[in-house]
């Protein structure tokens, strides 16, 4: 049975950057690539950001649903896709970042429909 999971991260975009490109990137990574029918066969998961400390700074969450044996790869995953530092998107323009922070978070209670709605795709 899917249960829900949040992972946190802050990167550090190059200036200009699309703060997008970091949630692309896990996305691609989970997926496996930009074009698949929802939900993610690995981990359904919604990735939301929003600016952080300093100019160029985001704060990402990712909310994922997945089996709780599976919790440890799909963070595994997510770690190697915003270590990578950069993403070229499917319009040919590329993104940079520096990851600054990342690890397990808890699903608000703000989260919870949404979390039900994944954990049941």
């Amino acid at each position: 049975m899917y249960r829900a999971f949040v992972h946190e991260a802050v990167v550090a975009l190059e200036p200009g950057g699309d703060p997008r490109a970091p949630g692309a990137a896990v996305t691609v990574e989970l997926c496996g690539g930009w074009e698949h029918r929802p939900p993610c066969p690995l981990a359904p998961h919604h990735t939301a950001h929003e600016p952080a400390d300093g100019p160029d700074g985001y704060r990402l969450r990712i909310l994922f649903a997945a089996e709780p044996d599976a919790e440890a790869e799909v963070r595994a995953r997510i770690t190697t896709a915003l270590g990578r530092g950069g993403l070229t998107g499917p319009d040919g323009v590329r993104t940079r970042w520096r990851l600054l922070a990342e690890g397990p978070g808890t699903p608000g209670p703000e989260e919870a429909e949404h979390a039900l709605r994944l954990a049941g795709s």
